[in-house]
């Protein structure tokens, strides 16, 4: 008879052992959070929410909450993984301990948000000077994306609503620093709105824009060094005014709804008009056009502003729609930027997308739902997410390189954080010794000691 073979080698599986831990690439995020000085910002920011007899810092504890997300926990509870290994994170609160702090700072109301925001704009700005070459303004101009969110809700939470997808739940509104082809990007921005909150509701882009700029250090305020860009929801009369009239540090690249106007500006363009598309690359895009509009479509519209618009072939078995022409899909955004070739700056409008990738992102990072009840405390939620979706972008600019800092957070954990070691303790220090047949040990060897190099905030 031949012996059976299985497909996986068998092991005994027994409890007890000691001087292992898991997660132990999540180093790399605690090495993050004390470059960046981010620990000692958000502990001074929080510092009047403390009690006298409280044990817990409700900084660490608001910073330990935003590891446990970025490490893939979706709930309060899941800072259970951080205290299950004092090794790694030190003291970490009790499940009760966390859930009265996010209810106090949640009573806590604008004065609590506004000493988060503070203290990761404070300490933004720290990481941006210390990544250099790296940093999202390394090129002199800051990229800040706007974009809505759906947030399904499977239960009657506080402001859930039916959503103009037909679903159920929340609209938050969010703004995102894009760090180019090279690395991902990073939250600047996060507000709670009802699931039936507009797409193109003026006041709260405003809000939103308002609050991201806030994040960026005060040399932007200066020179056109910020870029906002937004899709067609933020092509509102009042939107558009409100950034001309910040347009002596002010750029914008908004997407704009294609009217009968507008539609009938563009029959009357002719060919001799229309712009080649280009690639990234600088390669010209085969069936896709641009033109600048000009006429009574843009009266109305502040001072400045430019209409450009892109035709293209659809894809096979694209449906096109009413205001397309020729049979070609039309699209168009407004810019008040003069000093660029219009298929360049469609060419940056386009590269909006990518807040699409910073969306699938923060619904890995703990946007999947809102998991509190009432809104004011899913606003502190939406804090935490950030924070975590700040630590996973601050440490690939800080400490990885090429390839590996495009890395979303699914590969990070899978690749990098998940990684275990064995906890040895020589000369009175403790190491972590990671598997040297783990393929990525190097990836986390070389970023630590990168993160060593970086000086210490003061």
């Amino acid at each position: 008879m031949k012996k059976r073979i299985g497909s996986y080698p068998r092991v005994r599986v027994e409890g007890g052992g000691r001087g292992v831990v898991s997660q132990a690439g999540s180093v790399l995020l605690v090495e993050t959070v004390r470059k960046s000085g981010l620990d000692q910002a958000i502990s001074t920011a929080l510092a009047p929410w403390r009690k006298p007899r409280a044990v817990h810092d409700p900084g660490k504890v608001l910073l330990d909450v935003a590891l446990a997300v970025a490490l893939g926990g979706d709930c309060l509870a899941d800072v259970a993984m951080l205290r299950a290994e004092p090794a790694m994170f030190g003291p970490v609160a009790s499940d009760p301990t966390v859930s009265r702090l996010v209810d106090t700072l949640a009573a806590g109301g604008n004065r609590a948000l506004t000493a988060i925001r503070q203290a990761r704009a404070h300490s933004r700005e720290h990481v941006w000077q210390l990544a250099g070459d790296t940093a999202p303004d390394a090129d002199g101009q800051v990229t800040v994306d706007l974009d809505g969110v759906l947030v399904i809700s499977h239960s009657d939470k506080q402001d859930a609503a039916a959503t103009w997808k037909r679903t159920f739940g929340h609209h938050p509104l969010m703004g995102f620093v894009d760090h180019g082809t090279g690395g991902s990007g990073e939250p600047v921005a996060a507000v709670l709105r009802p699931g039936n909150a507009g797409s193109n509701t003026a006041a709260d882009h405003i809000t939103t824009a308002q609050l991201a700029l806030a994040q960026l250090p005060k040399t932007y305020r200066r020179g056109r060094r910020t870029l906002v860009r937004t899709d067609s929801g933020g092509g509102t009369h009042e939107f558009v005014a409100w950034l001309a009239k910040r347009g002596r540090w002010l750029s914008y690249s908004v997407g704009m709804t294609i009217t009968e106007q507008i539609h009938q500006a563009v029959l009357k363009v002719p060919t001799r008009a229309w712009t080649p598309a280009v690639e990234p690359g600088g390669e010209i895009r085969d069936g896709a056009w641009v033109a600048e509009i000009i006429g009574d479509c843009l009266k109305g519209w502040p001072k400045g502003m430019r209409l450009i618009v892109r035709k293209e072939r659809p894809h096979p078995g694209a449906q096109l729609r009413i205001t397309d022409a020729d049979g070609l899909r039309l699209t168009c955004f407004a810019t008040n930027t003069t000093d660029m070739p219009i298929a360049a700056l469609e060419l940056r409008h386009r590269r909006r997308a990518r807040a699409e990738d910073r969306i699938r992102a923060a619904r890995a990072t703990g946007l999947r739902n809102l998991p509190l009840h009432d809104t004011a405390q899913n606003q502190i939620w939406l804090e935490i997410v950030q924070l975590a979706l700040d630590l996973l972008a601050w440490m690939p600019m800080l400490a990885l390189l090429g390839e590996t800092r495009r890395w979303e957070p699914r590969r990070l954990r899978l690749r990098l954080f998940s990684a275990a070691a064995q906890i040895i303790t020589t000369a009175r220090r403790r190491r972590l010794r990671f598997a040297s047949h783990w393929p990525w040990t190097d990836v986390i060897t070389d970023a630590l000691a990168r993160l060593e190099t970086l000086p210490n905030p003061g």
